[in-house]
């Protein structure tokens, strides 16, 4: 049997995801911006449940992490989580 389409997200949970990714600083929040506008639509949950793990993190972590001045927690060091943080960097 193949595996089920992932449900993309739709309605109040995009809403609620924007909402929750709206960031402190600008250059955070323009980066989660875009890249919510090119992939909420077709992210898995597995992907939207890393996402807000990475939201979790403090405006400086992750501008570092954006500009590549650090690396991802050990605790959030995943491969998803760093495919992640690359389609970020590249929004």
């Amino acid at each position: 049997m193949p595996p089920a389409p992932a449900a993309s997200l739709q309605g109040d949970d995009l809403r609620r995801l924007r909402w929750r990714s709206r960031r402190g600083l600008l250059e955070n929040d323009l980066l989660v911006a875009r890249f919510l506008d090119r992939h909420a639509q077709h992210l898995t949950p597995p992907q939207v449940e890393t996402f807000q793990r990475v939201l979790d993190l403090s405006e400086a972590e992750l501008l570092d992490l954006f500009l590549c001045r650090s690396e991802l927690p050990a605790g959030l060091d995943t491969p998803l989580a760093r495919e992640m943080l690359e389609w970020m960097r590249s929004a």
